[in-house]
This record gives C-alpha cells, sequence and structure tokens, in this order.
C-alpha cells in the first residue's frame, strides 16, 4: 500500500537552515513595518473587507435582511409593514454594493502592490542565482581544466556558462505573445 508522506520526513521547524530562518524572521518583519505604515483609510478599509468576506457577515444580513422582509411581508407581526414594496430594502442593499465593492477595490489595490513587491524581489533572486549559477559553472570547468579531469561534454553545459540578459528574455516573451 502506497504511503501518502514523502520518503524523507520535512524538517521541523527547529531543523531548519539559520539562512532560512534569517530569511523568514526578514520577511514577517518587512510584512509588519509594511502593515504599520499603512494609513488609517487603507485599515479602515482592511478591517471592513475582513469583517464583510465573513461568515458573520452573512448572518447579520441574513437576521436583518430576513427579518425586513417578514416584518414586510406580515409573517412577523412586531412592527406594522413599513416598506411592503421593498423599494427601501433594495436602495439600502444597491448603496451597501457600491460601498462594499469600493472597499473590496482598495483591499485588492493594496494587495496587488504587495503582489509587485513580492514578483520583483523573485525576479531579483532569480537573476541573482542564475548569475552565480554561471560563475560556478566557470568555477567547476577551472577546476577540471586544472586536476586534468575530462569535461563531460554537452550543448547545454555552453549554454549555461552564459549570462541571461533579462531584457533579451523579457523581448522574446514580448514576440512570442505578439505572434499569438
Amino acid at each position: 500500500m502506497a504511503s501518502s508522506t514523502p520518503t524523507v520526513p520535512p524538517p521541523t521547524p527547529a531543523n531548519l537552515s539559520s539562512a532560512l530562518k534569517r530569511n523568514i524572521k526578514a520577511l514577517e518583519e518587512r510584512r509588519a513595518q509594511e502593515a504599520a505604515a499603512a494609513t488609517s483609510e487603507e485599515r479602515v478599509a482592511e478591517a471592513i473587507t475582513s469583517f464583510t468576506g465573513s461568515m458573520m457577515f452573512v448572518y447579520l444580513h441574513l437576521s436583518v435582511f430576513g427579518a425586513w422582509i417578514l416584518i414586510n411581508l406580515s409573517i412577523l407581526p412586531i412592527l406594522p409593514p413599513f416598506d411592503s414594496s421593498f423599494v427601501i430594502l433594495a436602495m439600502i442593499a444597491s448603496v451597501e454594493a457600491i460601498f462594499l465593492s469600493t472597499f473590496v477595490l482598495i483591499s485588492q489595490n493594496r494587495m496587488a502592490k504587495a503582489a509587485e513587491k513580492q514578483s520583483s524581489l523573485d525576479l531579483q533572486i532569480n537573476l541573482l542565482t542564475e548569475h552565480e549559477l554561471t560563475r560556478l559553472v566557470g568555477m567547476v570547468e577551472a577546476l577540471t581544466a586544472h586536476f586534468n579531469i575530462q569535461p563531460i561534454s554537452h550543448p547545454e553545459i555552453e549554454e549555461i556558462k552564459k549570462d541571461v540578459a533579462p531584457e533579451a528574455v523579457l523581448d522574446a516573451i514580448e514576440a512570442q505573445q505578439d505572434q499569438s
């Protein structure tokens, strides 16, 4: 019977490398700094969006709108009907929808900015890794020459030795997209 667990168990947080622990801490500190730097308007929009995306908000609306409907259909006779055509309820729901969609858009804009920063960080790290890998291949090649080791001949190794120009990659991507 196949096991659903990996053959090597994942490391516990205590067993993570010091570099990973430092990176996790640095990213969390940055997130905390960005949260602290948020404007009061952004915090209000985030709080409203957070609440409106909760089940408590759903329950509140079920209660209020349900009571409104039941009262105005005279099914729940605790008050006399006050909106028998439900025009007031429709207006309230419409205005609420306008404001809620605005708050959601504000939160989405903030999340998009954070995602753009993350994407930029990922790109920079990938470019640095590519550069370091290229240098490492050169060092390995020098070591094989120094110790008279016959290197493996493969066309991809010659490609790995070349630095990647991000502009050229972007141009190639854009050209491919233009053809599609």
